[in-house]
């Protein structure tokens, strides 16, 4: 064993060059392959994480503006929703379909006052069920619930990033803002992406103080018995056109009420996921081909160089078995040191873009996700892909290593 690590050792230092191009090779195929992978995985983890914010059968539901004529109405007539539609959505028309529905009103953005410390804030008013469709995660306290909307207290739920950023316990303390002090009953997980760092406070609260009438700023709703998304979006369209026709706009007018359908938004993202996925294993496969036919070229001249010395070999009584033996142990110690180098390296590369690009936030116009959430390879994914290249390198090794035995000692003798 020790006498064929030496000669590995004497081939590689006598052959530097050649080494170091086998070796840039396979590190660079690997260390493609996690960097591929890993961006992938960051960008599915990105788009995934925005989807768990929310039950994927919901849709939010916006008055827009009329591009069409209709009624002896001219296009371009702005639609708010408002009490009739939130009727017509918890009507029988739709009682098969449609599951909670929460209403909301328009924000209000100002700064949130605590002492000498602000913080620019968007303020909404929800209703209980707001919280089972968005998925609003407490850390302490409580949400708002039906006595808070009876009595129309001036209460609010504030975010762990308002903690943060003044720098203090917040529940049960006041806090002021337009003017008004609220109490804050409750503290939400904030995700890190929520620019506008979201408060709530009760329904009835917002609309008495900032939006008195009928008037509602959007509609949150949850859908049952959609299958997949053909029945998302023929759903979408019988709702939305029966909302149309209730502010008097042509019912296939497509920006008179604007949707957030998050089932067919969930359904595209797992479709972009696995296409994704896909094209980031194909592209770090052919990126390996490429490293495994750079070895088999560089071990193909690595025999053609030392023929005359498998010559002298095989002439002072060395078996085919041995010369092969040595080629082979020559390819994979080549192949598996540099696949370990161009891992690690490549993972280390991961972590880079996890600190830089993974800081990063993109906004979708609906939604602000992270341009990538945790761009890292699985260690057993990472070990599996330069296992492969090591196996790979055996088999390129091989094809050279097997002509090298076969080759008679006087042919070899006479090989310049």
């Amino acid at each position: 064993m020790r006498d064929l690590i030496n000669e590995i050792w004497n081939s590689v230092r006598n052959n530097k060059l050649r080494t170091a191009l086998t070796g840039f090779a396979v590190s660079w195929g690997i260390f493609l392959l996690i960097c591929l992978l890993g961006a992938g995985n960051g960008i599915i983890n990105s788009f995934q994480g925005s989807s768990d914010r929310f039950v994927t059968n919901s849709m939010v539901v916006w008055g827009g503006r009329t591009s069409l004529p209709a009624n002896g109405y001219r296009e371009g007539r702005w639609i708010e929703l408002d009490k009739g539609d939130i009727e017509i959505t918890k009507g029988k028309e739709f009682e098969d379909n449609i599951g909670i529905v929460a209403p909301v009103t328009n924000e209000v953005n100002d700064n949130l006052v605590l002492g000498t410390k602000s913080m620019k804030t968007s303020m909404s008013g929800v209703t209980p069920e707001y919280m089972g469709i968005e998925k609003v995660i407490l850390q302490k306290g409580r949400f708002i619930n039906p006595l808070d909307l009876k009595e129309q207290r001036k209460v609010v739920v504030l975010g762990t990033r308002h903690e943060q950023e003044f720098g203090a316990d917040l529940l049960g303390r006041w806090i002021n803002m337009h003017g008004f002090s609220f109490r804050v009953i409750g503290i939400y997980q904030s995700d890190e992406s929520d620019w506008r760092a979201s408060a709530y406070i009760p329904y009835t609260t917002m609309k008495g103080i900032f939006y008195p009438g009928d008037d509602i700023g959007q509609i949150s709703l949850t859908f049952n018995g959609i299958r997949n998304l053909e029945e998302s979006q023929v759903f979408e369209k019988k709702y939305t056109s029966r909302l149309k026709t209730h502010h008097d706009a042509f019912p296939d007018d497509p920006n008179a009420i604007w949707t957030w359908n998050r089932y067919s938004q969930n359904a595209r993202i797992s479709q972009g996921q696995r296409l994704i996925s896909i094209g980031m294993w194909i592209l770090g496969i052919l990126t390996l081909i490429s490293g495994i036919v750079g070895v088999s070229n560089i071990m193909l001249i690595s025999v053609k160089e030392r023929t005359h010395e498998f010559g002298i070999r095989k002439a002072i009584g060395a078996k085919p078995g041995k010369i092969l033996s040595l080629i082979i142990a020559e390819s994979v110690s080549i192949t598996a040191f540099f696949g370990y180098v161009g891992m690690g390296i490549g993972m280390l590369a991961c972590e880079i873009m996890d600190k830089t690009l993974g800081q990063q936030s993109m906004n979708l116009g609906f939604d602000t996700i992270k341009m990538m959430d945790n761009p890292t390879v699985g260690l057993d994914v990472a070990l599996e892909a330069t296992l492969l290249l090591i196996v790979a390198g055996t088999l390129a090794g091989l094809i050279p290593a097997w002509k090298a035995a076969k080759v008679k000692p006087i042919e070899a003798l006479r090989a310049e």
